[in-house]
């Protein structure tokens, strides 16, 4: 019956391009609000450094992000049906999402299985649906949620034909005797909307600008919430909207900053540092695990948020967020408390984040630490350096064997990188070896596992920027070179743009984003700020337009 009412409007038709990595045939899916009837203004340099927009999917979290602000809903379940997110490192790269049945059939599911709970709590439904009905057959009701929960739903108002659309909903609930049967219907058919699963950005083509578009006010407020919240626009975002008040940079930089001041941001900020930094998850003790997530949280909380410093303290800081337990662990003088506190790193060695568990769990292989691996991690992810595949043939998934004259992790190390191999694991390894004093779970250690007579000496290189001690000299070396710090906005500008691929354009604008943010003693939140207010952050580009 719900399909027979609704089926045009569920996941499983009118999908002709969401396919697709970029955006084509898209029907009338998600173009609400836009104009082409009117000429763009004349644009300017920025503008043309646009991004190329795709169709991008919610992530598990982001679709866990949005059932929760729509429906109060915390179960955060949809990771057990939706398709697994590819992290590479980041989890909504549009290149790797892909339309399938088996999403379909999940979307449904979830959707079926959201509207169960909430009609079940009266008093989360009563809040959603937002009014009392008089009676099974009460339209008044009905066309009053339809309209405020699919605004919410679509991030968009819906034309007066699509509320008379789901108001057929009413004779399932005239048939059922229940007003809350055609709610039912219409949540379900909301959830499995393609505008509510999918962000489709169409905008207004620019005159004289082929492939380039303005988007709408609407669009814009979608770009905003999902980068700064990982989740669907507030009402008074909304607001703003309707009202098409995004669409100058004082208006958007007004919407970031209130964005900003929201807890959901800091949950946001901080999942982009987990990904980034491969610590969403740790394979450690849960108890363990949770309390170096909390240390690396409270860090970037200070320096971000709280206090807004520059953004080489999350890097440089001499102090961690730490309990008693933790302390000991990373061997620092306990604070004489249970509970986590900020404890002086002291002459440890240790400083900023690189010294946590949580980004030295980085490279655990084999029961041990691969000077490797670690070292990969820091070309990839903080230099944003491109390392070449090993050569055919070669096991990377087989510990390396003593010799009779390679016993010491360094020795093997040195007789496997030989020949071909080596211009690689000069580039990687010396980076490794200056972290080996420091295990898979951040405990300082002074020889090899189990070979106390295999000493760790624990001086580590930076082909091309320097050599150091240990994860404070690394943060030092790292912090004051421009390519790290214009790696941190590459990684960011993929994050919000939701693609790792680079193109000419998008290299421009990430010149653009550090000349503008400054090299080296930038804030984090004026980063952010720097690429919102950008010009080229109210423009779409089609793949293949300069």
């Amino acid at each position: 019956m719900l399909k027979r009412l609704l089926g045009p409007v569920l996941l499983g038709s009118g999908l002709c391009a969401l396919s697709m990595p970029e955006v084509g045939c898209v029907g009338n899916i998600g173009d609400k609000g836009a104009s082409s009837s009117e000429p763009a203004p004349q644009v300017t340099e920025d503008a043309l450094m646009a991004a190329v927009s795709g169709v991008r999917r919610l992530t598990t979290d982001e679709y866990d992000n949005v059932l929760e602000d729509l429906l109060g809903d915390d179960t955060r379940s949809s990771a057990l049906l939706l398709p697994t997110d590819v992290k590479d490192p980041f989890d909504n790269d549009y290149t790797t999402q892909k339309v399938s049945q088996a999403l379909i059939e999940s979307a449904e599911a979830l959707a079926t299985a959201a509207s169960a709970r909430l009609l079940s709590d009266p008093s989360k439904r009563d809040v959603v649906v937002g009014c009392k009905p008089t009676g099974p057959d009460d339209e008044d009701c009905l066309r009053h949620f339809i309209a405020t929960f699919g605004r919410k739903a679509l991030r968009r108002p819906l034309e007066p034909e699509e509320i008379d659309r789901y108001a057929l909903t009413r004779d399932l609930a005239v048939e059922g005797a229940d007003f809350y049967v055609g709610v039912d219907a219409v949540l379900r058919a909301f959830l499995q909307h393609p505008e509510f699963l999918y962000r489709v950005e169409v905008g207004t083509p620019v005159a004289g600008e082929a492939g380039l578009y303005r988007l709408t006010s609407a669009e814009v407020a979608t770009r905003l919430s999902f980068f700064l919240w990982g989740s669907t626009p507030d009402a008074w975002l909304l607001d703003l909207a309707d009202a098409d008040r995004l669409q100058t940079v004082e208006q958007i930089r007004s919407a970031a900053l209130q964005a900003l001041g929201d807890p959901r941001a800091r949950r946001r900020v901080g999942r982009f540092h987990a990904l980034w930094l491969g610590y969403e998850t740790l394979p450690f003790d849960p108890m363990m695990a949770t309390a170096m997530q909390t240390e690396t949280e409270a860090l970037l909380e200070r320096v971000i948020f709280d206090e807004q410093l520059p953004y080489s303290e999350v890097f440089l800081s001499k102090e961690t967020f730490v309990s008693d337990e933790l302390a000991q662990h990373y061997g620092l003088t306990p604070g004489g408390s249970s509970k986590p506190g900020w404890t002086d790193y002291g002459d440890s060695g240790r400083r900023g984040i690189l010294s946590h568990g949580t980004f030295l769990s980085n490279g655990a292989k084999f029961g041990d630490t691969s000077p490797t691996v670690r070292g990969l991690i820091v070309r990839m992810k903080l230099l944003c350096q491109e390392i070449g595949n090993p050569p055919a043939g070669v096991d990377v998934d087989k510990p390396l064997e003593a010799t009779e004259t390679a016993v010491c992790k360094i020795e093997k190390q040195a007789a496997h990188a030989q020949g071909g191999c080596a211009g690689c694991h000069d580039l990687m390894d010396p980076i490794g070896f200056g972290l080996e004093n420091y295990d898979a779970q951040g405990v300082y250690r002074t020889h090899d596992v189990g070979l106390p007579e295999c000493t760790i000496e624990g001086a580590g290189e930076v082909a091309g920027i320097g050599t150091f001690r240990g994860p404070a000299e690394l943060a030092e070396l790292l912090t004051g070179n421009d390519q790290f710090n214009r790696c941190v906005a590459t990684q960011l500008y993929r994050f919000a743009v939701g693609r790792t691929e680079m193109d000419d354009v998008d290299e421009k604008f990430i010149d653009a984003l550090m000349e503008r943010a400054g090299s080296t003693d930038y804030r984090f939140d004026d980063l952010i700020l720097e690429y919102i207010t950008h010009d080229g952050f109210r423009y779409r580009r089609e793949g293949g337009a300069k």
